[in-house]
């Protein structure tokens, strides 16, 4: 079966080790040579600046990330393929697997809409305005104020709106999020769960859900152990309870996963790297249909790409 997940955290991990290799590395949860044997479809790599990285040094950061993104893991492979347009996804060939850049925080444009168009340029396709904290564009979930989106943010949303791409819900504050589903074209969150059933700042409350779906947007349930319950002893029978309460809010046909592979230590039982793809499969398979299932793994997601 294909899959579409939205996110993952590869490029970060080779940004910090340059002796990690992408092929194979067991330090990585997404390799090629995982991608290659799962049924990988589309997937998205995220540009990620962290915060001590100081002002005048971030663009430079997601610059060598991007570059990291071609050099390691499109180049060298004949079937990685660089997905800009839509045409591009359905131009995929059966074995190609198509790779997405994402950006995670505007931190890394420095204030610059200038830095910012030249990301989008080079390909980036989904773009959430903020990690957890504060920056010139919106408040994170875990800033304390709570405050929503700046006129700087605002003016990020429309130049998204006017690419026909993505704005990433996932970790603005719930002001902003609410913002951003007003405003945005096309609203995603690339990974996050549901509030009701796990109590947790960066999941999603039924109201949001609801939002995100009477708007056409797009919801990636992730494998983040904290996301899915009160402790850290998940399973894929966790993810499937996210599952099926987005599909009992009408998310059939929303509802796909962005795992955050590579941008977290504790796993979901079951799910410790892109292999384990595989069990999850499995386990939609004994609940849902055949088409059911390729909705949640690759068409929901895949239908909202840039249409």
């Amino acid at each position: 079966m294909k899959i579409f997940d939205a996110h993952c955290d590869v490029l970060y991990k080779l940004w910090g080790n340059e002796h990690l290799s992408f092929y194979n590395d067991k330090d990585l949860h997404v390799t090629y040579e995982q991608l290659q044997m799962t049924g990988a479809k589309v997937q998205c790599f995220a540009i990620f600046v962290p915060n001590d990285v100081p002002y005048g040094a971030k663009f430079q950061a997601a610059l060598k990330m991007v570059d990291l993104f071609y050099s390691r893991v499109i180049n060298p492979y004949d079937q990685m393929v660089h997905i800009q347009t839509r045409q591009d996804l359905l131009n995929l060939k059966e074995d190609e697997i198509g790779a997405i850049l994402s950006l995670e925080g505007v931190d890394a444009i420095e204030g610059n809409v200038l830095y910012y168009k030249t990301l989008l340029r080079l390909g980036v396709r989904s773009v959430g305005l903020t990690w957890n904290d504060a920056n010139l564009a919106a408040d994170g979930i875990l800033e304390e104020r709570g405050a929503g989106l700046t006129s700087f943010g605002k003016e990020l949303v429309e130049l998204n709106n006017e690419y026909h791409i993505w704005t990433d819900v996932s970790h603005l504050s719930e002001r902003a999020c609410w913002q951003v589903l007003e405003l945005a074209k096309k609203p995603l969150a690339t990974h996050s769960n549901v509030k009701s059933l796990c109590n947790h700042p960066r999941n999603l409350t039924n109201e949001q859900i609801k939002m995100l779906i009477q708007q056409n947007g797009r919801i990636g349930l992730t494998f983040v152990p904290q996301f899915l319950r009160n402790d850290e002893n998940a399973s894929i029978s966790d993810l499937l309870r996210h599952l099926d309460f987005v599909c009992r809010l009408g998310g059939e046909d929303y509802v796909g996963f962005g795992s955050d592979f590579d941008g977290i230590d504790v796993m979901t039982k079951g799910l410790e790297n892109y292999r384990c793809y595989e069990n999850l499969i499995n386990q939609l398979l004994n609940y849902y249909t055949v088409n059911q299932v390729n909705k949640f793994l690759f068409e929901n997601l895949a239908s909202d790409f840039l249409s």
